[in-house]
């Protein structure tokens, strides 16, 4: 074989190794940047799912009444409006403290009123309790409880002396049993019953305090309240307030 050949077949043989270390090469460098990019995704993932969790989290861990803009007078941190003897935002030194959950579509609720009807009332105007009032929505199937609640809290704001009486009429202004919706004007005829004023009555439809109202009610839910009516005094759940008088002397007794 002349050498014209042999050096020829060496070429040829040269070229295909080297055609060869180039393809591995090629793929080498496809796995590298597969490799990268997949580690790149995973982190991105990871990225991803720790922001989700970090969200959920703080937004479990977040108080439900903070960034509401509208307030009521009398709000406190626990979604109430506290009333004491000088009225609502006041306490009344010394005495027990009266925690009521109530909802408006709450047939329970509306026989707790008719129970005890103008004690809780009563007791803060006297001093012998802070009474918190918890108006929150519970119950799904109409937005009663939230219009009521946020007409509440306006009546609480603009028109305090009418506070209480107000809040009673709303159940008052239901038929036997409760858990009957009312309509923005029978929330005003409701009003009108107890003398609040028209032109708070004329703020109702604009249900500005509907935010506080859910967060109170989430907050609710997250200090475990099961269900309407609750009963707390001094944060111990009471629950002989079927009993006409009952409650007057339960917060009574936790004076003495």
């Amino acid at each position: 074989m002349s050498n014209a050949k042999v050096n020829k077949q060496q070429e040829r043989r040269d070229a295909a190794r080297e055609q060869a270390r180039k393809l591995r090469e090629a793929q080498q460098r496809r796995e590298k940047r597969n490799r990268l990019l997949i580690i790149a995704g995973v982190v991105v993932f990871i990225a991803i799912v720790a922001a989700a969790l970090f969200a959920i989290i703080n937004s479990r861990n977040a108080d439900p009444l903070e960034g509401v803009d509208s307030q009521p007078a009398g709000a406190i941190e626990s979604g109430a409006i506290q009333v004491g003897a000088d009225g609502v935002g006041s306490v009344s030194e010394g005495a027990p403290v009266v925690d009521v959950y109530l909802d408006y579509l709450c047939t329970h609720c509306w026989t707790f009123e008719n129970v005890n009807e103008g004690v809780l009332e009563e007791l803060a105007a006297n001093g012998e309790a802070t009474v918190n009032y918890h108006p929150i929505a519970y119950i799904s199937g109409s937005d009663f409880n939230v219009r009521g609640a946020s007409a509440l809290a306006e009546v609480a704001t603009q028109s305090p002396e009418h506070f209480g009486e107000f809040n009673n009429q709303l159940f008052a202004a239901q038929p036997e049993g409760g858990a009957t919706p009312l309509s923005n004007e029978q929330i005003a005829d409701a009003a009108r019953e107890v003398g609040v004023p028209e032109e708070v009555i004329e703020t109702f439809d604009d249900v500005r305090y509907s935010d506080w109202v859910q967060g109170a009610t989430e907050q609710a839910r997250r200090d475990e309240i099961g269900g309407t009516p609750t009963v707390l005094i001094d944060g111990e759940p009471f629950t002989g307030w079927q009993q006409p008088g009952g409650l007057a002397q339960a917060v009574t007794d936790a004076g003495a």
